[in-house]
């Protein structure tokens, strides 16, 4: 069988069952999620072969494990918390299937988008079910990280984050954003959006009691990340308006003015400023250098070639054409 090298050194680890016996690919499976989670005991599948692969970007003290597997049900069970040296909580963000959490005699469901939190003190059993592959994005927080932002002796019990009507949808944006790009990102900046999803996930577990300053700024800068991340993946999309990020981040027209003006810029402004830059960005790719700059233009979102060129001339103190020649 193939062998698996202990510890997790680098930042970036990944485990695929590919290029693996089928009877051998379950127990490769269960020792790559004991490396990259902690000690967990994983139930045999019924079928010989297991197509999985895990996924592990470390966040400073903090990780990412973006898993895939087919269905299967993991527990950990007292004689893997008595094997552990360390606590945390698992933030899991589902991506595609189900998983029913059981944790303390409750039951919490994930499907695709929603985010749940769990003890790795306490026995626990993960029930993936509902398709034939399945994925999550599981945040590994160290147990001190949440419970400094948790009033003295609070006890966190199994629950679904995602479903908190105030920051919900903004742990849920900037899980998704931390999952999508944080091979992308410096440590550091993973770092510092992990400690944003952190306050918010002690926000949501402790809304009862009253927020602090810092919770309250903490939470502004993630719906100001969530509006941004919901411009720059429609920025090539024409026509797009304030409804359209209003409705993809899950707020009212006006608090996506009131953030964007929080951070110095109106919508249009922001819009038309960061579809100049892609612009700009390809007019001096030498790969894009036969291709029209009006095609260019309209790749990023405009729809009038003239008021491209005079917008772009207000930023970049020069015509597209005169750029692409520099």
């Amino acid at each position: 069988m193939q062998q698996i090298e202990r510890p997790i050194q680098s930042r970036h680890s990944a485990w695929n069952t590919v290029g693996v016996r089928p009877c051998e690919q379950f127990a490769y499976y269960r020792e790559a999620i004991c490396q990259a989670f902690m000690n967990l005991t994983p139930e045999p599948a019924a079928a010989a072969g297991f197509p999985a692969s895990i996924e592990h970007v470390r966040l400073g003290d903090a990780a990412i494990n973006r898993v895939s597997f087919p269905e299967h049900v993991v527990r950990r069970s007292a004689a893997d918390i008595a094997a552990s040296d360390r606590s945390c909580f698992y933030l899991n963000l589902k991506l595609a299937g189900r998983c029913r959490i059981q944790q303390d005699g409750r039951e919490i469901s994930l499907s695709p988008g929603q985010v749940g939190i769990f003890d790795s003190d306490r026995q626990f059993a993960l029930l993936h079910d509902r398709g034939p592959q399945l994925r999550v994005a599981s945040f590994w927080v160290p147990a001190e990280a949440l419970r400094e932002r948790l009033p003295a002796s609070f006890d966190v019990v199994a629950a679904r984050l995602s479903d908190d009507p105030v920051v919900g949808h903004l742990i849920v944006e900037t899980a998704r954003t931390l999952s999508d790009g944080a091979l992308q990102m410096s440590e550091d900046e993973g770092v510092r959006l992990f400690r944003a999803l952190i306050e918010l996930a002690a926000v949501s577990l402790s809304r009862g009691s009253r927020l602090h300053a810092a919770e309250a700024e903490s939470l502004a800068d993630a719906t100001t990340l969530a509006v941004k991340r919901a411009i720059h993946r429609r920025l090539r999309q024409p026509g797009l308006t304030v409804a359209d990020i209003a409705a993809a981040v899950g707020i009212s027209e006006r608090y996506v003015h009131k953030v964007l003006a929080r951070s110095g810029s109106s919508f249009t402004d922001y819009v038309i400023d960061h579809r100049l830059d892609g612009a700009a960005r390809d007019l001096r790719n030498p790969a894009m250098a036969e291709r029209a700059i009006g095609a260019i233009a309209f790749d990023w979102g405009f729809s009038d070639l003239s008021h491209f060129t005079r917008r772009f001339k207000q930023r970049f103190g020069c015509r597209p054409r005169d750029w692409r020649t520099r």
